[in-house]
């Protein structure tokens, strides 16, 4: 069921037939505005659940101007590509003389509107921010840039939100590393994705897709799965291997999912990559510590995080105009190891 997005003031306004100006002096028991009418405009509000915004009353009324400190919100700080992205944002950061505020939001909506807050109050001078899988909402975003504080974001890209961005070519990275798995045999090929409210999701399913396409291959959706990290692969791949016709070969959405389905092909009694192919999505440490070490698309975490903060200190520093959103893309490059032929 899709979300119906929070009650504003102006909503309240708009359906009132009044100002803006009055529904806000209303809700705050202003006695510039008539008993009767702060009454009517209350009692709508809480028939309609609205909850007042905390975040926008306290950027308004803020005249403390931003330190040279850039917030930056990953989703976790346990994996390997957005630890390459932080890296990438420090180092490029203190070269020009900033420092970073780094928070995780644990893949939690609310963590993430609580950690825009919390850096809102320590006076930022912007955020770099990849969303969490959690989030399908975007006022607290929205909310950072209408107070005029910059926003890039990274890998994850919000497409509710006017922002800059930087990502990696994830629409190629999954053609190029699926037309290999297919030029080297593969004819019944698997893909394991995270959920497709993401962009970089639907870049690399459609990436996929469309290289089964090119090469004359039926898409069967039955080869489809909706899993992104090690747990899940190992618990839905046994079936799966058992299945006829087996899948020849996986595309898998990152290297942890890879590496489930290389452990388990291998506990089966299969061999990789004679039997079946595989090739994740990142080119982290574990994809040179596994047997046989794993085919894999390159991201470039650092050149990513180097990317977002240079658009943010030009923006912050009138380099770069506040309202003329920046596309940045790091192309990837397919790395060929032991789980393909």
């Amino acid at each position: 069921m899709k979300e119906t997005a929070p009650l504003t003031m102006k909503d309240i306004a708009r359906e009132l037939g009044i100002s803006v100006a009055t529904v806000s002096r209303a809700l705050k028991d202003s006695p510039r505005i008539s008993a009767e009418r702060r009454a009517a405009i209350q009692q709508y509000a809480r028939e309609h659940n609205f909850t007042p915004n905390v975040i926008a009353e306290s950027l308004r009324h803020s005249r403390i101007k931003p330190q040279k400190v850039i917030g930056v919100i990953i989703p976790e700080f346990t994996h390997f590509y957005f630890s390459s992205v932080l890296a990438g944002i420090e180092e490029e950061a203190s070269a020009h003389g900033y420092r970073i505020m780094v928070a995780q939001s644990n893949e939690q909506y609310e963590r993430e509107v609580r950690i825009c807050q919390s850096f809102y109050e320590n006076k930022v001078c912007g955020i770099i921010v990849s969303q969490a899988k959690d989030t399908h909402q975007y006022d607290h975003f929205q909310r950072m840039m209408d107070a005029g504080l910059p926003l890039v974001f990274y890998d994850r890209i919000c497409t509710g939100v006017n922002a800059s961005r930087v990502v990696v070519d994830d629409y190629m990275g999954a053609y190029n590393a699926v037309t290999y798995l297919i030029e080297t045999g593969c004819r019944n090929i698997a893909f394991y994705g995270a959920a497709m409210n993401l962009e970089i999701s639907k870049n690399r399913f459609n990436g996929y897709k469309d290289a089964l396409l090119k090469h004359g291959l039926t898409y069967d959706e039955g080869l489809t799965y909706i899993c992104d990290n090690r747990a899940d692969a190992e618990a839905i791949t046994p079936e799966i291997l058992k299945s006829e016709p087996r899948p020849d070969g996986f595309f898998a959405v990152n290297d942890d999912t890879a590496i489930g389905i290389l452990y388990t092909a291998k506990r089966m009694g299969f061999n990789v990559p004679n039997d079946i192919s595989i090739c994740g999505f990142t080119n982290g440490q574990r994809a040179v510590a596994c047997d046989p070490m794993l085919t894999t698309v390159e991201q470039r975490g650092m050149k990513v995080g180097e990317e977002a903060v240079d658009i943010l200190i030009n923006q912050v520093e009138g380099i770069i105009p506040r309202d003329k959103p920046q596309r940045r893309v790091v192309r990837t490059r397919l790395v060929i190891r032991g789980t393909t032929k």
